[in-house]
């Protein structure tokens, strides 16, 4: 598990990380978001030795990171960094060796990421050539090279399109699967919503939010309920104790001021017709992400 504990950092007078503490735990995606500047790179950073504490500490399976250790890391900065006249396979080879790959090695991975992420055709050409999507699936495959133990991802949906996101969603959540923990941060936050298992939100160099995704929607939940039914929904509006959010005919999008009153609605609406959908209606990722930090 890697552990980030205390973490501070400043710029002269500017406080740009103010006690950041989590977790990112084995087999597990964990999203980090925040708005511009709020300091995921900057953490990213430290966390890769690229950058240093002023201070905490930084751990794996609770010993202080050495340089050996970052080195069994992935990393995808979200500026490209790759050699632009260098061919992809050629390059993705030079960086697995870099690591300590054997060359047969180097070549029977950087093949199957290139297969993988649906850059096989391209495997002999310039990296200047490729379009910006397949520039980013080349720097993806860069970070995964080397078989790293650890996976952090600085934007690595940025410039995809959705068949695309599917595809390196896959790859990564393979990676999580064989128990690398991932962290990566992101911007689109229905993406994040959909991959993570835990989240970690930061605002202003602090941390608002971390927790599981499950725990995180029930924690920021209200009583809110959905209702589909056969007939004329109207009725709602006169219940006491409920207050209609949305509301077309038969649906309706309602608050309840108890969970007993949220099972007198639904009694209600059983008496009056078919009852299609009754649910409660969890909050998504964008409008907790807004909660906490505003």
């Amino acid at each position: 598990m890697l552990e980030i504990r205390d973490v501070n950092k400043h710029y002269g007078t500017a406080h740009v990380l103010t006690d950041v503490s989590f977790d990112v735990e084995p087999g597990r995606m964990t999203g980090f978001v925040g708005g511009n500047g709020a300091g995921k790179t900057t953490t990213m950073r430290i966390i890769l030795g690229v950058l240093s504490s002023d201070s905490g500490t930084v751990a794996l399976d609770g010993a202080a990171l050495t340089p050996e250790d970052r080195r069994r890391f992935g990393y995808m900065p979200e500026e490209r960094g790759l050699y632009p006249k260098m061919k992809v396979e050629e390059q993705l080879v030079y960086l697995a060796r870099l690591h300590g790959l054997s060359s047969t090695a180097a070549k029977r991975n950087a093949g199957d990421l290139l297969e993988q992420l649906g850059l096989g055709e391209r495997a002999g050409s310039t990296v200047e050539s490729l379009s910006l999507g397949n520039q980013q699936r080349a720097q993806i495959a860069a970070a995964l090279v080397h078989d790293p133990e650890v996976l952090i991802l600085d934007e690595p949906f940025s410039g995809l399109d959705p068949l695309a996101v599917d595809v390196v969603v896959g790859v990564l959540k393979d990676r999580a699967l064989a128990g690398a923990p991932v962290l990566f941060s992101s911007h689109q936050l229905d993406i994040v919503e959909r991959l993570c298992d835990d989240l970690v939100i930061i605002a202003n160099g602090s941390i608002r939010a971390n927790g599981s995704r499950e725990a995180l929607r029930a924690s920021h939940s209200t009583l809110r309920y959905e209702l589909i039914s056969s007939g004329d929904a109207g009725w709602l509006r006169s219940v006491p104790g409920v207050h209609v959010v949305d509301f077309d005919g038969s649906y309706a999008l309602f608050d309840v001021d108890s969970e007993s009153t949220a099972q007198a609605v639904l009694r209600d609406a059983i008496g009056r017709g078919d009852v299609a959908t009754f649910a409660p209606r969890h909050p998504s990722l964008a409008q907790i992400f807004r909660e906490v930090i505003r």
